[in-house]
């Protein structure tokens, strides 16, 4: 564990950061630290698949032992932008233990998990009893053309169960699989009224306001109590484990005095039905406003979609529902942007079996199961490519590590399990085959 922490350190202080209008040598720099410690941790044939516009995907394999599975290892390298740096308590790329937590941009999200694998790897020094494939990439959190590979080389992820290590616990010391991820669409709603803006004295009140009609068109998609009010989006109980309203609250930074969106049990709302979210809006700014009634407004949804609903359905839900309104008689323009689909886990397989026994094992406790409001489209994408495979997501990931957000962390003890809990999987994954 010393020598992961400190390899974990040294990957969190590269940032690579695989976004528009930032440098690509850094992302590079991290691509060659990953293959030197899995060429250490005994990988093979390590190679990249190079596609257009992508950061390269390094990937590997350690042969099979003789009748035994394969599995397929998934993380990636690149991370999030550090975002406002002065809401952190320590520089986003200057990794800082403290508390029993390494702090830094990508320290959980994906890094520790990358190592994690790597720890997995050398605890059977480098051959397991399992065979092994590799795909790490680097262009994970912006998207990239890796997103839709999988199917069309299904060769190159030959496997029998996959590790997306992309996740994590529910709460710290409660081992945690996700077995289900909603899929995102993005749509846009667009009014234009006027040529112009018009003096809102003179004419407000009878001049076709924009913004107020674009206003009355997003309130139509919620009903009373917040939840969401458009037809054909689907939505079902929850039985897996979900976070007490506490736990919410101080997770998300809720404010006293404010109540949650929608009604139900928290898991149903969160990874079982629907969001719609309003992500962006077109509008004057308060600070600059003039007395006008307003010509032209638009704004920016975020859907969120069951698992096992089709995303191209509930987007297209979205599309029907607000091109059927007219707010004070006036026309939307409404457009569909991209979409990713979700996924629904099958569970039960011998893969399955052996994790949760591993699991189970590196962390003391029982194993919950949980769902993500977020998405990784290469999941389904690995799904098809190897439609018979097994799917297992988990990591070193918690659901107060701050992902995303300034102040990013993962704790030691977490990494710790993870790195057991992977190692023990090839154990008991091979005595399940070989049953």
């Amino acid at each position: 564990m010393p020598r992961l922490c400190d390899e974990l350190e040294r990957l969190v202080a590269i940032p690579s950061i695989a976004f528009p209008n930032h440098p690509k040598e850094p992302v590079r720099r991290a691509h060659d630290y990953v293959v030197d410690l899995l060429r250490d941790a005994g990988v093979q044939d390590l190679d990249a698949i190079e596609l257009p516009d992508t950061s390269p995907v390094i990937t590997g394999r350690i042969p099979a032992p003789p009748g035994a599975p394969t599995v397929l290892l998934y993380g990636h390298y690149d991370v999030q932008p550090a975002g406002d740096e002065s809401a952190w308590e320590t520089p986003p790329f200057t990794p800082t233990r403290k508390d029993g937590a390494i702090y830094g941009r990508g320290a959980a999200d994906c890094k520790s998990n990358l190592i994690a694998h790597i720890g997995a790897l050398r605890a059977h020094g480098g051959r397991p009893p399992v065979g092994v494939r590799i795909a790490f990439e680097g262009q994970e959190e912006y998207g990239s053309a890796f997103d839709d590979y999988p199917p069309s080389d299904p060769g190159r992820f030959a496997a029998d169960a996959m590790l997306i290590c992309d996740m994590g616990n529910v709460r710290p010391g409660s081992p945690t699989l996700t077995v289900a991820l909603r899929g995102a669409a993005d749509v846009y709603v667009e009014v234009r009224t006027l040529k112009h803006p018009v003096h809102s004295g003179e004419f407000g009140g009878a001049a076709p306001d924009a913004l107020l009609t674009l206003i009355a068109a997003l309130a139509t998609l919620h009903d009373a109590n917040g939840d969401v009010a458009v037809p054909g989006m689907r939505r079902d109980a929850w039985d897996g484990t979900a976070y007490s309203d506490e736990e919410f609250a101080h997770l998300t930074g809720m404010l006293p005095g404010t109540a949650q969106l929608g009604t139900g049990p928290i898991g149903e709302r969160l990874w079982h039905g629907p969001a719609i979210t309003v992500i962006g809006l077109d509008a004057p700014a308060v600070d600059s406003a003039a007395s006008a009634v307003v010509p032209y407004a638009r704004a920016y949804l975020n859907v969120r979609v069951h698992p096992e609903q089709d995303v191209k359905e509930g987007q297209a839900a979205v599309i029907r529902h607000l091109e059927a309104l007219r707010p004070f008689g006036n026309e939307l323009k409404v457009t569909g942007g991209d979409a990713g689909a979700g996924y629904a886990a099958t569970m039960g397989g011998p893969a399955y079996r052996a994790m949760r026994r591993s699991m189970a094992a590196a962390w003391g406790a029982d194993v919950a199961e949980m769902a993500s409001g977020g998405s990784i489209p290469l999941v389904n994408a690995l799904a098809k490519a190897q439609p018979a495979a097994e799917i297992l997501m988990f990591g070193a990931e918690d659901g107060e590590c701050g992902l995303h957000g300034p102040n990013e962390r993962v704790l030691i003890d977490e990494l710790e399990k993870t790195v057991l809990a992977e190692a023990r999987f090839f154990d008991e994954y091979a005595k399940e085959a070989g049953r």
